[in-house]
């Protein structure tokens, strides 16, 4: 899109050399007379122009990108990109996904920190670290993955004009707050690279002999961003948590189409937080405005979007309910279907006992909405008898977690979009079906099930739920067992290492920041107190007992029963005991509460 002068002025470094030197870091631009310097005494950052010298006595290490710099208890620390794979491409550059990094102290020592700040220091940095080791960073050094074709398209030239950074949209920039030092000044742009979370798959394609390329790509939001349980709804400004931007792009003879949807948490504020409870009850605050922070969410999404239709897929009995009943009182609140059209559709219960083929009824519902809301399509040629069309709003869909049931309805309603635009180009004969082409059919299932996946697996530990559907179309019992055996791994993270995960994230997007004077500094400690370290025990020996009373069998089958009787009392006693300290056992996070820091 951008291969004239605008390109190379946007563009940052590709290829960086990082000279390391007992005083200073200096990063220098490939095949560039420029060379960014960081002294690692007095943390200062400049610029040195037409230079090709490396610093004398200097250690040489090839990286692909500045992720930024963050504070720690021991210092700064400087975060760069080792190792890349390329993806895909856009508009001939390609796109990278990050697979190894490297966290290089701004200090050579750190004997100047007592036992408590070395241990603390140390915590910190495996949380970054942690962070930086999903594999679900993605970025590109020419081309600004943040925004959709059509923002770019509608972009004036000024936009176009300024540096990648400034260009992006924040709130899909996951090292922004890493980044602050760097884009804080202009004339170290092209060393300042924006950072996508989510998903990118990148697909040439054949149907009927016409190629085209298939590009999906997700960005999730930084803002709310967290696991499963520990950010849920929205925030009094509206954000929503686990929000994801989905692009579906077609590629063809210079024509390109795409359509956009969003995922994002039930715009209420409400919880649910771990208590080894399977499935905890959801909460919705009443000491808030919720008609307020609602309509900040709207406000917002319209003004990125245009219109939007709210697709609820939650439960419309249970525990599920009255965040449904509220979200629909909300919507018929806002009484304009130009802004919001909310529609509800109880996934579970329409497709209980494997009838997926009901989600039919949705589609059949949402049909006069998908033909009013449109897609975009630009095609310069004008081969496919159209110049240009604009996609006038989008589909909003959530369940509890806006990963398995939304991931689902999310393809189908970008296969029925990619049928029409496929049928505009001409590579499909109108009514010809998208499914009779099977090698490409395997393809698209695939993708949005590994977009599934890579969201669920970011937002919970583990891939999707429901993902044999997403794959073939099909609901089985292997994939029904195979769901049993994720919501169990489920259920041991969100109680037993979520609060580290969320740590991690709060630490890495700058919710959180550390104050470089902490000295006995206990916040990183575990929680004290007898029953969080005897229940667990008690509990493990006594389910280890009555198991060995189960399988051992005895000559008097009176005093095996006693003994399972016996030790099925303890068990029970022992569950209620942890449900009486549920909140205390789990993995709760320590240095944020819903992303506001804790008070020392």
């Amino acid at each position: 899109m951008f291969k004239s002068r605008r390109t190379r002025a946007m563009a940052v470094h590709e290829r960086l050399r990082l000279y390391t030197t007992h005083d200073a870091f200096a990063i220098a631009g490939d095949q560039e007379k420029e060379m960014l310097e960081i002294d690692r005494s007095t943390d200062e950052i400049r610029l040195i122009r037409n230079t090709t010298s490396a610093p004398p006595t200097a250690s040489i290490q090839q990286i692909f990108g500045v992720v930024g710099i963050i504070r720690l208890i021991a210092g700064r620390y400087l975060i760069v990109i080792t190792k890349r794979q390329q993806v895909g491409q856009i508009d001939g550059h390609p796109i990278w996904k990050i697979t190894e990094t490297d966290v290089i102290s701004f200090s050579r020592s750190s004997r100047h920190l007592t036992e408590i700040q070395t241990k603390n220091n140390a915590a910190y940095l495996n949380m970054v670290k942690s962070v930086l080791s999903t594999e679900s960073f993605y970025f590109c050094t020419a081309y600004d993955l943040s925004h959709t074709l059509q923002r770019i398209r509608n972009a004036g030239s000024e936009f176009k004009d300024v540096s990648l950074f400034e260009r992006a949209a924040s709130h899909f920039v996951w090292n922004r707050y890493l980044l602050q030092e760097i884009s804080s000044q202009r004339e170290l742009s092209r060393f300042a690279l924006p950072i996508l979370h989510g998903f990118i798959s990148f697909r040439e394609c054949v149907i009927n002999e016409k190629k085209f390329q298939f590009l999906l790509i997700s960005r999730r939001s930084s803002l709310r961003a967290g696991v499963r349980y520990y950010r849920r709804g929205i925030d009094v400004d509206g954000h929503a948590a686990n929000t994801v931007e989905t692009e579906q792009i077609v590629f063809y003879n210079g024509a390109k189409a795409s359509f956009v949807q969003v995922r994002g948490s039930i715009p209420l504020v409400w919880s649910q937080k771990p208590n080894l409870s399977y499935k905890p009850k959801p909460l919705i605050a009443d000491d808030v405005d919720q008609t307020k922070s609602f309509q900040k969410h709207i406000e917002m999404q319209h003004s990125f979007y245009g219109r939007l239709v709210a697709i609820d897929l939650i439960n419309q009995k249970g525990s599920e309910q009255p965040l449904g009943n509220r979200f629909s009182r909300e919507a018929e609140k806002l009484s304009d279907d130009s802004v919001l059209k909310y529609h509800a559709f109880d996934f579970h219960h329409q497709c209980k006992n494997m009838r997926w083929d009901k989600l039919s009824i949705l589609l059949n519902d949402l049909k006069n909405e998908r033909e009013r809301m449109k897609h975009f399509l630009v095609d310069p040629r004008g081969d496919s008898g159209v110049d240009e069309v604009q996609q006038e709003g989008i589909f909003r869909t959530n369940c509890l977690d806006c990963l398995d049931r939304t991931n689902v309805v999310q393809g189908l309603l970008a296969r029925t979009c990619l049928q029409q635009q496929l049928e505009t180009f001409g590579i499909l004969a109108v009514g010809e079906p998208l499914e009779s082409h099977k090698d490409f059919d395997f393809t698209f299932k695939n993708i949005w099930a590994d977009n599934g996946d890579s969201i669920a697996m970011q937002y919970t530990g583990t891939g999707a739920l429901k993902s044999d559907f997403t794959r073939t179309g099909k609901r089985s019992i292997a994939g029904a067992l195979q769901d049993g055996y994720k919501s169990s791994v489920r259920y041991l993270f969100n109680n037993f290492r979520d609060g580290f995960r969320q740590d991690s994230m709060d630490l890495f997007l700058g919710n959180y920041t550390v104050d470089v004077l902490e000295g006995n500094q206990r916040r990183l400690t575990k929680r004290q107190g007898w029953h969080l370290a005897v229940l667990p025990t008690i509990f493990l020996f006594v389910l280890s007992m009555l198991i060995i009373s189960l399988i051992i069998p005895t000559t008097e089958w009176m005093w095996q029963l006693i003994y399972i009787l016996f030790w099925g009392v303890l068990i029970m006693i022992t569950a209620r005991l942890a449900a009486i300290y549920g909140y205390d056992l789990v993995d709760s996070p320590r240095l944020t509460i819903d992303g506001k820091a804790f008070a020392l």
